[in-house]
């Protein structure tokens, strides 16, 4: 069981990089230029609109109940 974790978990990790290499990189010449872009991006940056619970890599596993 702890090694089928481990390879969802690389799995995982390995479709996020995939992801990742797939954004478009754009060079930014000037602060506005940054503004404008973070503005027209904002609803598809993870750090604003948070990450899916299922495909979090950095979520607990397990929650704390007290009886």
């Amino acid at each position: 069981r702890m090694e089928g974790n481990n390879v969802l978990q690389a799995r995982r990790a390995v479709e996020q990089l995939r992801l990742e290499t797939e954004l478009q990189r754009i060079k930014v010449r000037s602060a506005e230029q940054l503004v404008q872009y973070c503005q027209e991006h904002r609803r598809a940056d993870p750090l604003l609109t948070g990450i899916n619970a299922s495909s979090n890599l950095f979520k607990d596993k397990k929650t704390c109940v007290l009886l």
